[in-house]
């Protein structure tokens, strides 16, 4: 007999480490289950996105392509100052490996939400109608990295300053049974810890790339080229900024999971994928492959499947 209960998936934030979604859907499919209500906070509201668009495969098999290179031309440096992403080529990508333009969220076959953030009240916002791809950028809009988003009239950025794992909306939306995946479980303090130094003779021939390049790799790197002296251990720009994520994300989901928990609660080891290494998305993958089959059992019993 079919089991009734509603299955909610709980997509949470993480920038790269947010590939790790895909390992966790294909998994769950593989195991016959498909969830009911899919909600995403940032980088989980776009890979939520892709895979009710039915374009989760394609966005898979160009992720595994994508180089260290090719990630760093996502990245410019350019005044006045309004975020690192170059939104063009972003909205290339989102357009071809995420949703089309016209679609509408009320149009997917399964309820979805992405969640966001009021840029000045600091509300929590959930897009639940309209335009697909505009309800995902608003919730990947990270301060620092992406300009804000003007949304139904309000500017909206990164969701995951207010609700980093969902698990509150998937349940308004109607779930029984609720997935949640944390990424961020075990990767406070772990910002810090430097990835050796790219070579000297890197692929790159374009300094600026080059230098993104090191800034994405180490996120703590030398993106505008004065050394650092060996003897000193002292965090830059982009360290503050990852730890800062880090933080307010750890904190925020300690105490929102605590009065709202999941009843499943997967997280995969994740701390050695920096926060803007989109190249590593096989490791992050697998990763997630890896929590649903460890956890499947569990899985299977709340959702009624196991005696």
């Amino acid at each position: 007999m079919k089991n009734s209960l509603k299955i909610g998936l709980a997509l949470g934030s993480g920038a790269a480490r947010g590939w790790t979604h895909i390992g966790v859907i294909n998994a769950l499919e593989k195991a016959g289950i498909k969830p009911d209500v899919v909600v995403g906070t940032s980088i989980g509201a776009l890979v939520g996105a892709a895979y009710l668009s039915n374009k989760l495969p394609d966005l898979q098999q160009r992720l595994l392509k994508l180089t260290k290179l090719e990630t760093a031309r996502f990245f410019n440096i350019g005044f006045p100052f309004n975020g690192v992403v170059n939104k063009d080529k972003l909205h290339q990508f989102l357009r071809q490996y995420v949703a089309d333009e016209a679609t509408l969220i009320e149009d997917l076959p399964t309820r979805y939400a992405s969640v966001a953030t009021h840029l000045h009240s600091g509300q929590e916002v959930w897009n639940t109608e309209g335009k697909l791809l505009e309800a995902v950028w608003s919730s990947i809009s990270l301060p620092g990295l992406f300009p804000a988003i003007k949304h139904h009239g309000r500017w909206l950025i990164d969701g995951g300053l207010v609700n980093p794992v969902p698990v509150s909306v998937c349940r308004a939306l109607g779930a029984d049974i609720v997935i949640a995946v944390n990424l961020n479980g075990d990767i406070l303090g772990k910002h810090l810890h430097q990835n050796p130094p790219v070579p000297k003779n890197d692929q790159s021939s374009n300094l600026l790339s080059n230098r993104i390049g090191e800034f994405i790799t180490n996120y703590t790197g030398n993106l505008f080229g004065e050394e650092k002296t060996p003897k000193e251990d002292v965090p830059d720009m982009f360290a503050a900024i990852a730890a800062s994520v880090n933080i307010t994300q750890d904190r925020i989901t300690r105490s929102r999971m605590a009065g709202d928990p999941p009843d499943v609660l997967l997280q995969p080891r994740l701390s050695h994928i920096g926060l803007l290494e989109f190249y590593r998305a096989a490791e992050a993958i697998q990763a997630g492959t890896n929590s649903v089959e460890k956890n499947l059992a569990e899985i299977q019993f709340c959702l009624g499947q196991l005696d």
